[in-house]
């Protein structure tokens, strides 16, 4: 029987320190240097760290919606955190951010400051606990050092222990991902400008409508849409729903319509298409007329017409599950 070849170390892989190996993506290359996929190596110990999933990490947080939004649909926005007992000596500001480059968790920048990524895999069933932990490591890191990925401990602090609750979250959208770049900076090196050129070549142009909660407007090239993440309980929203749609008013206006919705962290997010020359300006007034109507149908206790009904099973057949 021939004798099976040693495997080689993947090259260029993240090597394992102090006995621990870091989280990589599902398809890399093992850390531990194995030769197999993260997925099919140490992943799997990962994968069933914590078993439990968490089905609304954000609930709790101040603009529970916003949070779920910048996590799933907006490739790059940025928004002030304010911690529970002020900030550590030495730590200007922390910063909530859609991405960072290279897909760090975080980043201590030169100046001491703490940006935080949201939209990175994560090692456990609990968004909120893997974030607290990689914002503990940011707070603690030397300025100028990026923050690796780990498995997160099953015991430890969640955002909801670590962020201050009074205090509101307003999200600023942007065109582009120049803010990993601080203006007081020189300049990228290399490989930040490299990973800023392709982040800018993806983003789809997006816009978040002011006047109604967590609506962003967003940009394809063959129509545009509004997707909207609504904190209400899901049975009684799809009702809502279906009682507008069965009475030609759950659309935005000429050739916009309501086409299904998704569940995202917990909540309900329903999706209209737009015509291509309807603009985020061009969504504000129907969108703000939308919510009045909603409010109406959310109110009612009423059974459902057989019509509401047929409504409400197209709505829920056209529903996806993000997370």
């Amino acid at each position: 029987m021939a004798k099976k070849r040693p495997q080689k170390k993947a090259a260029g892989a993240p090597q394992v320190t102090n006995g621990e190996v870091p989280v990589v993506g599902a398809r890399e290359p093992c850390p531990c240097g194995s030769g197999r996929r993260y997925k099919a190596c140490h992943g799997r110990a990962a994968a069933h760290a914590v078993t439990e999933l968490v089905q609304r990490p954000f609930e709790g947080l101040a603009g529970e919606c916003d949070w779920v939004a910048l996590r799933e649909l907006v490739p790059a926005a940025t928004a002030p955190l304010r911690l529970k007992g002020g900030l550590p000596e030495g730590v200007p500001s922390v910063t909530l951010a859609t991405v960072l480059p290279m897909a760090w968790p975080a980043l201590r920048r030169d100046d001491g400051s703490v940006l935080l990524a949201l939209q990175n895999d994560t090692s456990s069933g609990d968004l909120s606990r893997d974030l607290a932990d990689t914002l503990q490591r940011a707070l603690e890191a030397e300025p100028g050092t990026p923050v690796a990925a780990r498995r997160v401990p099953a015991e430890g602090p969640r955002l909801q222990d670590l962020l201050d609750a009074e205090a509101g979250f307003e999200p600023v959208v942007h065109t582009g991902f120049e803010f990993w770049v601080p203006e007081s900076a020189d300049g990228a090196s290399p490989e930040v400008a490299a990973s800023l050129e392709r982040a800018n070549a993806a983003a789809i142009p997006t816009v978040k409508l002011p006047g109604v909660d967590a609506a962003y407007w967003c940009e394809t090239p063959d129509k545009n849409h509004l997707r909207w993440v609504m904190p209400h309980p899901e049975e009684q929203l799809l009702d809502a729903l279906a009682r507008l749609h069965a009475a030609g008013t759950s659309s935005l206006g000429e050739g916009t319509r309501l086409v299904g919705s998704f569940r995202a962290h917990g909540l309900v997010v329903p999706v209209w298409d737009l015509p291509s020359s309807m603009s985020a300006e061009d969504c504000e007034k129907p969108a703000a007329e939308f919510a009045e109507r909603l409010a109406g149908a959310l109110a009612s206790d009423a059974p459902l017409t057989a019509d509401e009904r047929r409504a409400r099973g197209g709505l829920t057949n056209r529903q996806v599950t993000l997370s």
